[in-house]
């Protein structure tokens, strides 16, 4: 299942409806895990809420140390407060200007939505000290988090060409990582719908930050080039790295790939 808008009616959880009280809520976003992001509110003003079923393993207790952490230095939502039930986590963050780049005024023109997510992802890295970052995402660790998960991973699941190989040889393969291009601290999602813009068509902040922390440039790269086959379809990848500001790497654009596909 693909992240996206949810297309049936979502009746919002008991603490959803709770902190809304009498603003306007609607729901925004569902992931691959039935996480869910809502906004209350309209205007400048207007506040999310992004929460996650108990039991999920969703990091959102994650995710509000990251931002608060990088928001002295880049775009991304500014936590407010965080709470937790029987049903879930949540985490409320304030609203940042402009659309997802999976808006459908940018998939009319994904030119311009693909050049913002490039310049965006170029942005972030250049202004997160990785020296300074105390989060981790690097290939080693993520590695030995699916050796841990060996048993509940099940390539036939995976995109198509990941499909084949057994569970050993995957492991295998991820075991022997290229060596960094580049450290950099990774926003962790880099997918172009966490990428937002203004009206004008630049980037304007990033959001879904729960995994961010340092890693080789490529660990973002190669979801980031890769998304836009799932969200503009083929043909977008090199525009994305041109406007990013850097080559292909064919070997470590694999490589990250077939680790994304290995975890959580």
């Amino acid at each position: 299942m693909l992240a996206g808008l949810p297309q049936d009616p979502v009746t919002p959880p008991t603490a959803v409806a709770s902190l809304a009280g009498d603003e306007p809520l609607h729901v925004v976003w569902r992931n691959t895990r039935g996480g869910l992001t809502w906004q209350m509110g309209a205007g400048d003003g207007r506040r999310f809420v992004k929460w996650a079923p108990a039991g999920s393993g969703l990091p959102i207790a994650g995710e509000a140390e990251r931002l608060g952490w990088a928001a002295r230095l880049i775009s991304v939502p500014r936590p407010l407060a965080r709470g937790e039930d029987v049903e879930g986590e949540w985490l409320v963050t304030a609203g940042l200007p402009g659309r997802s780049a999976v808006d459908p005024r940018w998939l009319a023109d994904p030119g311009t939505a693909i050049a913002a997510v490039g310049a965006g992802l170029r942005a972030l890295h250049d202004a997160l000290p990785a020296a300074d970052c105390p989060f981790d995402w690097s290939a080693s660790a993520r590695v030995a988090d699916a050796h841990r998960r060996a048993d509940s991973l099940h390539p036939q699941r995976w995109w198509p060409e990941h499909r084949g190989p057994t569970v050993p040889e995957v492991l295998a393969r991820l075991d022997d990582a290229p060596d960094p291009d580049r450290l950099v601290v990774c926003h962790g999602d880099a997918c172009a719908p966490n990428t937002l813009l203004t009206d004008d068509g630049r980037w304007s902040g990033h959001v879904d930050l729960g995994s961010l922390g340092v890693a080789d440039r490529w660990a973002d790269l190669a979801v980031a080039t890769w998304s836009t086959v799932w969200n503009y379809g083929p043909g977008w990848e090199r525009p994305l790295l041109d406007a990013y500001g850097i080559e292909p790497d064919e070997e470590r654009t694999a490589y990250y790939r077939l680790l994304w596909d290995a975890g959580p």
